[in-house]
């Protein structure tokens, strides 16, 4: 039962950090990289679907994505969806090839960005504080139905703790990298 629990913990508090660092991956630094697309929907034929499924999507240089769409009738719609998805982006069709400069970030911008960083991290770290509070409520009722004895309960909350702490290091650590990357020019 308290192993259950435990694994459970661990399982759900990987998932928020998970969440955490894909969230901090759609808040763009000044460098391009082609993850910042992934959330673009595009139009396909009725469909929204997301534009690495429409268009093959390469760095063309460190501040440039080039986008190369499958199909030749979806320069338009994919350009037009990445112009109107709320990352800021200016795109350029060259032919063929739509290319999305990355513009450079203001230091007002940056500290902006920062405060969503920081934003992100508190929220992530209240879902691990409650994942935390529905294990001990979980530990608490086993041993109110007498299923574990109170050194076992108490040994198990220890356990969660520790796991907690864990993981708000490491919800530190990814707050950390993502700010020095947002602050250097």
């Amino acid at each position: 039962m308290i192993a259950d629990i435990k694994k459970n913990v661990e399982q759900k508090m990987n998932k928020s950090l998970e969440a955490l660092k894909a969230d901090l991956g759609k808040i763009r630094t000044g460098r391009a990289h082609t993850g910042i697309l992934d959330h673009v929907m595009v139009d396909y034929y009725g469909n929204p679907t997301p534009v690495n499924q429409v268009a093959n999507i390469t760095l063309t240089d460190a501040r440039t994505i080039g986008v190369q769409a499958y199909e030749k009738n979806m320069i338009g719609p994919i350009e037009k969806a990445i112009r109107d998805s709320d990352l800021g982006l200016n795109p350029a069709t060259n032919g063929e090839l739509i290319r999305v400069p990355m513009p450079m970030l203001t230091e007002e911008r940056r500290r902006d960005l920062i405060k969503v960083v920081k934003s992100e991290g508190e929220d992530a770290k209240i879902a691990v504080r409650n994942i935390r509070r529905d294990a001990n409520e979980q530990l608490k009722k086993l041993l109110k139905d007498k299923e574990v004895g109170e050194d076992e309960e108490r040994r198990a909350q220890d356990d969660v703790q520790k796991l907690t702490d864990r993981f708000v290091a490491e919800i530190d650590k990814a707050l950390q990298s993502k700010e020095t990357d947002l602050m250097a020019v």
